[in-house]
Parts: C-alpha cells; sequence; structure tokens
C-alpha cells in the first residue's frame, strides 16, 4: 500500500494563462508601432503622389490648350480656322481617353478626331483670359478632368472673335498611373516593414542577452554547479543580481544555524538523559530496582523520542538552490559500515545505480533516508539485499527526478501492516517489531521533499521492497 505526500485537491482553480515573454511583448508592440507608422507613410506619400499626379495633370492639359490656342486663327472675315495639327497623337486616334474641343462665337464648334461622336454638352464658354480646371466630373463617358481657357482673338477689321478651348482626359488613365504607385509602395513598404521587425528582433535578443545570462546561471545555480550568480552584469541588472546572491547565501547560512542549534539541543538533551540513565543503572536494591527499571524504560523512551523529533526538525526539504549530492559513493559508504555491523549473516548488497543520478538536497537528508532504508533491509534480510537509483528526467525542468528503491530477500511485510508502520505519530514501541524509528524519519524526509514512498513486495528477491520517487523541478 502506498504513502504518499499530500497533493493538491482536484477542484482547485485551474493554472492562469502564462504571460507573454519580453521578446513576444516587444515583438507584438514594435508590429503594431511599425504598421501604424508605415500605414501612415504609406498614406502621406500616396496622397502627395496624388496630388503631385493631379498638378502634373493640370500643366499637361494647359499646355495641350495653349498649344491648340496657338494653332487656331480668324480670318478676315472673323471665322474661326481650326488648327491643322495636334500636339499629341492620341488626339487623333478615337477613344483614346484624351479629347480637344473649342466653342466660340456665331456657333463655332470644333472636335479633335478622337472627341468625335462624343457628348460635350457640359462645356459652358469662358471670359477671355479666365481659365479653369474642373475634375473629376461624371458624364455618359465616364469621370473626366479637363482644362478650359477663353480667348478673345482680334481681327483685321478691329472686332473681337471670342472662343473657349478645353482639352479632356479621362480619370482612368490618372488612377491606372496612381494605382500602379500604391501597387509599388505597397510592397516595399512591407519589404521595409519585414526588414525592420527582423532588424528590431535582433536588437531585442541581443539587449535581453544580460538576462538570458542571468536564468542561465541561476539555472546553474538550482542544478548545483556553482554556488552564486558569478558573472559579470550591466549596470541596470547589478543590483538584481546582487540582492540574488545575498538571498542565497542567507538562506544557506540562516540552514546551517538552524542545524548547528539542533545539534547543540541535541547533546543538551542527551546528556542529561545519560547521567539518569546512568544512576538508575547503578541503583541498588530491588524494590529501588524495580522503580528504577520503570524509571529507565521511560528514559529510553525520551532518549528516542529526542532523536526522532531532531530528525525530524533536522530535514531540510525541497530547496530552490540545491547542490547535486552524487548516490553512488554515498551508497558505498553506507553499505560498507552496515556490512561490518551484520557481517555474522553474510549479507550481499548489489547496486543498480544509474550514471549521473543524483540527490538535489543536502547531503545529511540523504544520508539519512539511505542509511534508514539499507538499515531495515539488512536487518530483516537472509542474504541479499538490492539498491536500484535511477534518475528520471522531464520535459521542461531544469533537475531530474529521482528513483530508489531497496529490496531484501527477508520475509516481506503483510499488506494489512503496512499501513501502520507508515503511520505517522506511532511511537517506537508501538511499532511492528524491526521496523523502528528509522521508517518515520524516511516517511518525513519523503514528505519534505514533496515526493511518494511505497511499500511493497519485491518481485525479485521475494522480500520488502521500498520505493521512493522524487519529483523534478
Amino acid at each position: 500500500m502506498p504513502s504518499r505526500a499530500p497533493t493538491a485537491t482536484t477542484n482547485e482553480p485551474s493554472p492562469a494563462r502564462r504571460p507573454l515573454s519580453l521578446a513576444a511583448r516587444a515583438a507584438i508592440a514594435t508590429g503594431f508601432v511599425l504598421a501604424g507608422f508605415l500605414g501612415l507613410v504609406g498614406l502621406t506619400l500616396s496622397q502627395a503622389n496624388k496630388e503631385r499626379a493631379l498638378s502634373a495633370l493640370h500643366d499637361r492639359l494647359q499646355n495641350f490648350a495653349i498649344a491648340y490656342i496657338t494653332n487656331f486663327d480668324v480670318n478676315r472675315y472673323g471665322r474661326i480656322l481650326p488648327p491643322d495639327t495636334s500636339p499629341d497623337p492620341n488626339f487623333s486616334r478615337p477613344g483614346s481617353g484624351l479629347y480637344a474641343v473649342a466653342v466660340g462665337d456665331k456657333d463655332f464648334h470644333w472636335e479633335s478626331p478622337s472627341a468625335i461622336g462624343r457628348d460635350f454638352s457640359f462645356l459652358a464658354p469662358l471670359e477671355p483670359g479666365v481659365s479653369r480646371f474642373v475634375g473629376p466630373i461624371d458624364t455618359r463617358m465616364g469621370r473626366l478632368y479637363y482644362y478650359s481657357y477663353g480667348v478673345a482673338w482680334d481681327t483685321e477689321a478691329g472686332t473681337s472673335v471670342r472662343f473657349t478651348v478645353m482639352v479632356a482626359q479621362t480619370e482612368d488613365q490618372l488612377e491606372g498611373g496612381n494605382m500602379a504607385y500604391r501597387r509599388a509602395l505597397v510592397i516595399w513598404l512591407s519589404i521595409l516593414g519585414v526588414m525592420l521587425m527582423v532588424l528590431q528582433l535582433l536588437l531585442l535578443r541581443w539587449s535581453l542577452t544580460p538576462l538570458r545570462k542571468v536564468a542561465s546561471d541561476m539555472s546553474r545555480v538550482e542544478r548545483g554547479d556553482s554556488e552564486q550568480l558569478d558573472s559579470q552584469y550591466p549596470l541596470e541588472l547589478t543590483g538584481l543580481t546582487e540582492r540574488i546572491n545575498a538571498f542565497i547565501t542567507n538562506e544557506r547560512e540562516q540552514r546551517t544555524r538552524y542545524r548547528h542549534t539542533l545539534a547543540d539541543l541535541a547533546h543538551s538533551l542527551k546528556t542529561p538523559l545519560a547521567v539518569i540513565r546512568s544512576q538508575l543503572e547503578s541503583t541498588t536494591g530491588d524494590v529501588q530496582a524495580g522503580r528504577s527499571t520503570a524509571v529507565l524504560d521511560q528514559v529510553r523512551r525520551m532518549d528516542e523520542l529526542v532523536a526522532y523529533q531532531l530528525a525530524r526538525a533536522a530535514t531540510s526539504g525541497r530547496q530552490t538552490f540545491a547542490s547535486a549530492v552524487p548516490i553512488a559513493g554515498a551508497a558505498e559508504d553506507l553499505v560498507q559500515g552496515l556490512e561490518k555491523v551484520y557481517a555474522a549473516k553474510n549479507v550481499l548488497c548489489e547496486f543498480d545505480i544509474g550514471e549521473g543520478a543524483a540527490f538535489y538536497g543536502e547531503q545529511g537528508d540523504l544520508l539519512e533516508l539511505l542509511g534508514n532504508l539499507l538499515e531495515n533491509a539488512f536487518k530483516w534480510a537472509s542474504h541479499r539485499v538490492l539498491l536500484e537509483v535511477k534518475a528520471q528526467p522531464e520535459h521542461g525542468r531544469k533537475r531530474p527526478g529521482l528513483y530508489l528503491s531497496v529490496e531484501d530477500d527477508g520475509p516481506g511485510i503483510a499488506e494489512d501492516k503496512i499501513e501502520k508502520v507508515l503511520q505517522r505519530g506511532v511511537r517506537g514501541d508501538e511499532r511492528v517489531q524491526g521496523h523502528g524509528i528509522g521508517l518515520s524519519i524516511v516517511q518525513d524526509i519523503v514528505h519534505a521533499y514533496q515526493g511518494e514512498l511505497v511499500v511493497d513486495r519485491s518481485p525479485e528477491l521475494g522480500g520488502a521492497r521500498f520505493s521512493v520517487r522524487l519529483a523534478a523541478s
């Protein structure tokens, strides 16, 4: 039957969503800023190009109108003579989208070949010297821009002939150029935006290198590969890293002082108990001897309880900054001592320890845990004990988990007795014979490291098997 460390209940709320990393936050913020900035730049450039194109169209149509005006003539009778040439071949091609029209006195009306069959009834005569640039306007020919100019021509007879010249162009030609410009603008701004995003991410990665260095050094400290953060960091991080180092040092010093205080307490308590025991053991007389025996039993019981409670209090438990303690060396030392103690039984202890298996915690906790389990196995084994240790890496965890089991070929533990053997609060003399205070210490150490202790029968040796699993962290 397993005895597990307390776990969280299933009705706890689900963990909150993990916040975005600094790099992701910066990338998203930069993306929005760049999109807004480049979009504003694109709109500004597009509007500027539209105004430039419109100004260029105005100048172009004005030049065409002036060219036509200079080619018009008036004879001596005041009759307007149309031009015999055009400033652009498109005026001679029907449906080209570039038109020229002139209207004047005495119902004069002239159209370029490209405007034949088109409706220009919207054209109104202008006063001499007056010009007008209009567009786009809706007509039967589509949307047009046009430039018109009023002219007064003096004849040899002293009369004045008035007429208005209009040059028009469809909006499609202007919008076609604007569309091509916008398309090219979007492409180049997109390329520029991607290049700026990549550059920003590279700069951000370079800027966050010291933070990644701090995280890497913290991982080394947690694994026990380093005592403190010992790298050189930028000025902005120096205060943080110095405080982290101070915290690590303070934690270790407090733990050391705590253990020293407990050791002093143990010595202070054991000395008077030893004196009382020696005095009681030297007492003579039947009555006094009987009383002394009862008191002596209580003294021994007090001594065991003091040792048990001190061992519990001295357990450090899981630590954020713990060194990796190799298990192989500690196991060999413990087994050598136990083989001498139980030399008469001729017990053979076999090892199956995985490469790199380590205990992340205090070395004293490891020796207490391993020593009690091995001593219990040696006590009950007939001839064989098996120690198996394996590291259990877990993805996303800095420190691997640990599996440790001790098996023997003894009589084992009945299933109905396992829970009582591991029950908390039961005193040493109330436990099943042969399983004393040591298993309570094992249970407390496993609980302190948030692990799991399982007791069952060994499938290989046939006796008891004590299995400990410590989760990765």
